[in-house]
């Protein structure tokens, strides 16, 4: 019924899901029976999913992805997401501090901060 709304699109989808999913395992350099024993899966099933285009079951995905070196959101065929760089450890613990701080204050942490990243980040200090 859904070939009769849609013509066509549907399989493309199919095909490109099919592609990929033996792309990526290409790429990662597993054989298909080797990408299998990863995942504990039957390569008879990695093997449907990958001619098929069907999408492998949700508790395999995360496996998969884990396997082929990729995001879920790749295996799937989204972009990779764009990695936001932030800070970490007690930086991310004052930043979250300062943030909640008066805007006066937050200011006054600024008037510090700024000209010493400035001065490190064009390679004027030490």
């Amino acid at each position: 019924m859904q070939a009769d709304f849609l013509p066509g699109l549907y399989d493309s989808d199919m095909a490109r899901a099919a592609s990929r999913l033996r792309e990526l395992r290409e790429r990662a350099g597993l054989s298909l029976r080797e990408l299998a024993r990863q995942i504990g899966e039957d390569h008879s099933n990695v093997g449907y999913w990958e001619r098929s285009g069907k999408i492998p079951r949700s508790d395999v995905l995360i496996p998969i992805a884990k396997a082929l070196g990729v995001t879920v959101e790749e295996l799937l065929g989204e972009a990779r997401p764009k990695r936001v760089l932030s800070p970490g450890g007690r930086m991310r613990q004052l930043f979250e501090a300062a943030s909640k701080l008066p805007r006066s204050q937050q200011e006054k942490v600024l008037a510090v901060l700024e000209p010493f990243v400035t001065a490190h980040a064009n390679g004027n200090g030490h």
